[in-house]
């Protein structure tokens, strides 16, 4: 009995441990083993890492840890189809010493009407806050439920990791914008309407007519407004 209780406890030991340590090594970004690791955007271009290889931390300067590039507004009519553009903060060009820190910055300029349309980030959760207007956001789950929430300036809304979400300007008549926080370096974004109707090579065209109930009159037109 007790021979049977010592191999079932093994077992179960040889099973939970290898799934511990998936589980900690699919943590969206690693942790630091030292205070920073300002990137060296010299050496990007040669190497291939997960994130960007380390100055000296005898060479880090402040400037290093600041950034100006979510200060500007952008055109959000001419940057996409939807009317929105975001600017997000990167180690290599814009902010150094967020290398390996696991966060990422985001600034989203809507259009009046604009609309960030239903995406996911892959690598991360993201907590939006409103600068500026009346944005309406969700996400759904995996059980399809849909939450939303009409912010305005000064309140902000939480998407979790890999949920389809949006934000929406209600506003027709004054851009908005959102200030986005991000729990890694590489968040990843992909936009639902571009991945089913601007791949390359396309969708194959009867998988997006069972998908989406239409015909190939409306996928081509779909593709058309797109931009492709």
């Amino acid at each position: 009995m007790r021979a049977a209780a010592a191999r079932a406890a093994s077992t179960t030991h040889r099973i939970l441990l290898p799934l511990f340590l998936f589980a900690a090594l699919c943590e969206s970004d690693p942790d630091l083993l030292l205070d920073y690791c300002v990137a060296d955007t010299a050496a990007a271009a040669s190497l291939h890492l997960n994130g960007l290889p380390c100055i000296d931390p005898a060479r880090a300067r402040a400037e290093h840890f600041a950034t100006s590039a979510l200060s500007r507004a952008t055109n959000p009519s001419s940057a996409t189809p939807f009317g929105f553009n975001a600017t997000v903060t990167s180690p290599a060009a814009s902010l150094p010493g967020a290398n390996a820190q696991g966060l990422a910055m985001a600034r989203v300029d809507l259009a009046p009407g604009g609309v960030a349309p239903p995406h996911s980030h892959p690598r991360a959760s993201e907590v939006a806050l409103v600068l500026a207007g009346s944005v309406l956001v969700g996400f759904a789950d995996t059980s399809y439920r849909l939450y939303t929430q009409l912010l305005r300036a000064g309140e902000a809304f939480v998407f979790p990791r890999g949920m389809v979400h949006f934000m929406y300007n209600v506003d027709v008549a004054a851009p908005a914008v959102v200030l986005s926080g991000l729990n890694s370096q590489s968040p990843g974004a992909q936009l639902v309407p571009l991945s089913a109707f601007r791949t390359e090579p396309r969708m194959p065209e009867e998988i997006l007519e069972k998908a989406f109930k239409i015909n190939g009159q409306d996928v081509h037109r779909i593709q058309r407004n797109l931009g492709g």
